[in-house]
């Protein structure tokens, strides 16, 4: 039997356009958002899937909430992705079009299972885990995806213990012993900031470029 979602009522005037994306709405559908997901069934305001790479002169929708809406670079302030990223297959590209999509200073705000959770492979439809290095790439080591001109700064890292691991941490265990207990830890939220690259780090990115290229 498939899941049933309650229509929504259509909005009788045009509403303005969301500061904060909602990536993977899913059926937490949220009215102050736009919600985009690639799941048609959901009934978001937006179906794409982010992982495709953002055009130039951005996508364009019809939205019943919002009229025709162009998605480009520097357009949300925030983005909001919880239990979402641990399903795309192309997780670089998806963030790659987050970024460009947020303004500079926007935060991109996240929740992914933890990878020696139990929740971290329940689910069939979870291609990856998360641990505490899984997001160095899109921030110290940006240069590695390209990223020529932004990246993201790690301005927020928690890890959401478990009833186990509170038990751990009640006994004296280490941040570091939690986190290497299996079922200890459930979650790990960030907090992603865009941010210009300086000219250090256009510099890095360039030679490194440069010899991929080459």
């Amino acid at each position: 039997m498939g899941i049933l979602v309650a229509p929504r009522p259509l909005a009788a005037p045009v509403l303005p356009l969301p500061s904060v994306l909602h990536v993977g709405s899913g059926k937490n559908f949220q009215p102050g958002w736009l919600n985009i997901d690639i799941e048609p069934r959901w009934r978001p305001d937006v179906v794409q899937d982010l992982s495709q790479p953002l055009p130039p002169e951005g996508w364009t929708f019809t939205t019943e909430r919002f009229g025709r809406i162009r998605l480009a670079a520097e357009t949300f302030d925030e983005a909001i992705a919880i239990d979402v990223l641990e399903h795309i297959r192309d997780l670089p590209a998806a963030m790659t079009t987050v970024l460009t999509l947020l303004k500079t200073g926007g935060v991109f705000r996240i929740a992914v299972p933890y990878e020696l959770s139990l929740g971290a492979w329940a689910d069939p439809t979870h291609v990856r885990a998360f641990n505490e290095r899984s997001f160095d790439y899109y921030t110290r080591w940006s240069w590695y995806l390209g990223w020529r001109t932004h990246h993201f700064h790690l301005r927020k890292c928690e890890f959401i213990a478990s009833d186990f691991g509170r038990q751990l941490s009640a006994a004296g265990k280490s941040l570091e012993e939690v986190l290497r207990t299996p079922r200890a830890v459930d979650q790990i939220c960030v907090e992603l900031e865009k941010r210009v690259l300086d000219q250090e780090q256009q510099k890095i990115t360039a030679y490194y470029l440069e010899r991929t290229l080459a």
